[in-house]
């Protein structure tokens, strides 16, 4: 793989403040991305115009220490990011998420080419990247068995083995992945590209949501991978700094489902109050819950900071926690946005259905709420 130049186009004190950021982030949702979500949902269309437009703004940089060409800001702006963006359109913001996620990979390496020559590309949103590492939480979980075997070679490694579903990719794009290391009980985590040598993407299942996603099915055949984009090997202690944040900020999606969902019952209670008062789950309640969820996560994310540390277990429960309750939440308040809407929620292509199909995604995607609640099981 090659890195291609780093352009110098925003520096870290151009970047803009937490609260510029979300303000700026809120115009660029009403204009560019809003009147798309109906394509982005129903045609499957890919919205890499806006995607690269807020990487621009900052939302992928603040994870990212300022000499990588970050804000250093940590976790906090980054879920607020993803909780804006999310509340529009679910699918960009997992895919927020997404770059976001490896993002946060690079910043906790110690690989100083990924962190030096790399980072700062998808710190501003010039490598789109995804995150390939639904199968390797799910073994070290004791979910499902490791499916990339890495031989090591001169040099680097070879790849075998098949991702089934990674999202936010395509021929340039980056995503992280890990391998059991060939003959051994260890593991490696590392950079791949779409376009690398001995990689196949294919994109032959249709889902029920989130089509626009730019997911694709990931076969490495003798795929070879230089020591250069390995973030680490082993990787044990590696995933252990990385593991709080990527959870966390997967709350953000739950989040700003869950505020949409609130606001368009508050918009159908105008009319309806006088029947829907007697629904379950009405927007006052899922309100409350929503804040103190909310809050909860950005004292987390405030916990977990700018990464390369490790958490208290206490910490990372609450992450799981918070986790889990942003699965619950979303399918609650999905479900009661349908019964408060009635009828024209049950119309195909409606804003109703749709955010009740990305619920479920929110309590499936890895870590799913099965996943999480047997981790809280053993912990």
């Amino acid at each position: 793989m090659q890195a291609s130049e780093i352009s110098c186009k925003t520096s870290p004190s151009e970047m803009l403040t937490d609260g510029m950021l979300m303000q700026s982030l809120k115009q660029a949702i009403a204009q560019k991305l809003a009147p798309q979500v109906s394509q982005i949902d129903l045609q499957g269309v890919y919205p890499e115009e806006f995607l690269r437009h807020i990487g621009g703004l900052g939302a992928y940089a603040q994870c990212v220490a300022q000499k990588y060409g970050g804000t250093g800001s940590g976790v906090l702006p980054a879920l607020k990011a993803i909780e804006m963006v999310s509340a529009t359109c679910l699918s960009t913001g997992f895919m927020t998420w997404c770059h976001n996620a490896c993002a946060w990979y690079l910043q906790n390496s110690d690989n100083p080419f990924l962190k030096e020559q790399i980072l700062p590309q998808v710190a501003r949103g010039e490598f789109l990247s995804g995150t390939g590492l639904s199968n390797p939480m799910k073994h070290f979980a004791g979910i499902e068995k490791i499916k990339i075997i890495a031989t090591p070679c001169k040099g680097g490694y070879i790849l075998n083995g098949t991702l089934p579903w990674v999202s936010n990719i395509g021929d340039q794009h980056l995503f992280g992945i890990s391998a059991q290391i060939e003959g051994t009980d260890d593991y490696l985590m590392a950079i791949a590209q779409g376009g690398m040598q001995g990689l196949e993407l294919k994109q032959d299942v249709h889902f029920i949501a989130l089509e626009g996603t730019n997911t694709f099915r990931c076969l490495f055949r003798n795929a070879f991978i230089s020591h250069d984009w390995i973030l680490a090997s082993p990787c044990d202690h590696y995933v252990e700094y990385i593991k709080p944040g990527f959870i966390l900020m997967q709350v953000g999606m739950g989040l700003g489902l869950a505020q949409n969902c609130i606001e368009l019952m508050r918009r159908i209670d105008k009319s309806k109050a006088h029947v829907n008062q007697f629904l379950d789950d009405r927007p006052e309640e899922l309100e409350s819950e929503l804040e103190t969820l909310r809050l909860k996560s950005y004292r987390l994310a405030e916990a977990i900071g700018h990464g390369q540390q490790l958490v208290s277990k206490e910490i990372l429960r609450e992450v799981v926690e918070a986790r889990a309750t942003a699965s619950e939440l979303s399918l609650r308040a999905s479900q009661s946005l349908m019964l408060h809407a009635g009828a024209i929620a049950y119309v195909h292509g409606s804003v109703y259905e749709r955010r009740l199909r990305e619920s479920y995604f929110v309590a499936m995607v890895t870590p799913a709420l099965k996943h999480l609640r047997k981790v809280l099981a053993s912990m």
